[in-house]
């Protein structure tokens, strides 16, 4: 009798033992570096662990150095950076996904779980951070487009957020890391928003960035900078600076009509001069519009300022071959292409 009460309380212990490495739904085996995989994910293998805080860097004439803030609790600006970047680098290693709901902060440990609170909405998701930036010095922090668009912030360049460091349980955590969006957080109540919004107010108001679209091509430059996914050039390896940074996939405004390009720069091909043209995309920064009409066979061409690359298919001799053209294009996924005078 005596044994089999040892026993029993043998067990008992070994399970109180067991149940101590887990806390709020974390095993604590992961401070052992345990990874957690998933077989079925594209991102199968992407771990929590190691966290990397990273050594300070520079950036544009300017040193960041990242930490971990147990309490870290900002409020700031936010911007998103998309498909274009589709399977580039991030700091962190992994390769960048447009859809999944991360998001690229320039001090914050990576990976390093965060609630972002839209300020004009108080809607709140939970996101992971993997990459550096924004480099853009008047943002706190830069969104997937998937991220951006749960939060509700997609249409916007830049929108008031609030961004608080958590520690999620291991089910959304894996959510996230699988390219999922876990799900999304209670509203934050006016009497706190109200607080956030004054507190924004009292930071200088971010410029909006070039307008951002949610369809285009992914240039999968080498990230070999240790930056991240949105801000490694296409023609050099080391960090751009934060000029740079804008230099990302815009939408033109539909009043601005097409300029002549006589003087543009145009990738192996003469400028259009009479007819239709497709345009697929507008880009701040050629080096981008180059990769872009490299990989789908388009040309390349400039406004006469020199400040708008556009990628363009033709010019076709009437409107119904550049109708079939566009037709292609939009197959192809470019949703937002579009139809021009040539001249």
């Amino acid at each position: 009798m005596k044994f089999a009460v040892k026993l029993f309380q043998a067990g008992l212990c070994t399970a109180l033992l067991t149940s101590c490495g887990t806390i709020d739904g974390i095993n604590d085996n992961a401070e052992k570096r345990i990874p957690q995989k998933s077989s079925t994910s594209k991102n199968a293998g992407i771990s929590d662990f190691p966290i990397k805080v990273g050594s300070p860097y520079k950036i544009g004439g300017r040193t960041y150095t990242p930490e971990d803030v147990a309490s870290y609790d900002e409020v700031g600006y936010a911007s998103w950076y998309g498909q274009e970047l589709s399977g580039n680098s991030t700091a962190n290693g992994e390769l960048f996904n447009p859809d999944g709901i991360s998001a690229a902060h320039k001090t914050l440990p990576l990976p390093t779980y965060v609630e972002v609170t839209a300020l004009d909405t108080g809607r709140t998701i939970l996101v992971r951070i993997n990459d550096r930036g924004p480099f853009a010095n008047d943002r706190l922090i830069d969104l997937s487009h998937g991220a951006a668009k749960q939060l509700g912030i997609d249409r916007q360049g830049v929108a008031g957020v609030r961004v608080r460091k958590v520690n999620p349980n291991e089910q959304e955590r894996s959510v996230l890391r699988n390219g999922g969006a876990a799900t999304q957080r209670i509203d934050t109540p006016d009497s706190l928003l109200s607080i956030l919004r004054k507190n924004l107010a009292k930071l200088p108001k971010a410029k909006a960035p070039v307008q951002q679209a949610s369809t285009s091509m992914a240039t999968s430059p080498i990230n070999d900078s240790g930056v991240g996914a949105s801000y490694v050039s296409v023609s050099r390896s080391e960090p751009i600076s934060s000029e740079d940074r804008d230099g990302k996939f815009i939408v033109e405004r539909a009043e601005r009509q097409p300029v002549s390009p006589k003087k543009a720069s145009i990738a192996s091909a003469p400028a259009p001069s009479s007819g239709y043209i497709v345009q697929v995309a507008a880009f701040s920064n050629k080096s981008r519009a180059d990769v872009m009409a490299r990989k789908i066979g388009a040309k390349v061409v400039s406004d006469r300022t020199r400040t708008i690359w556009r990628v363009r298919y033709g010019p076709y001799a009437n409107e119904n071959d550049a109708k079939v053209g566009l037709a292609q294009t939009q197959k192809r996924g470019y949703s937002d292409a579009r139809i021009l005078r040539a001249n």
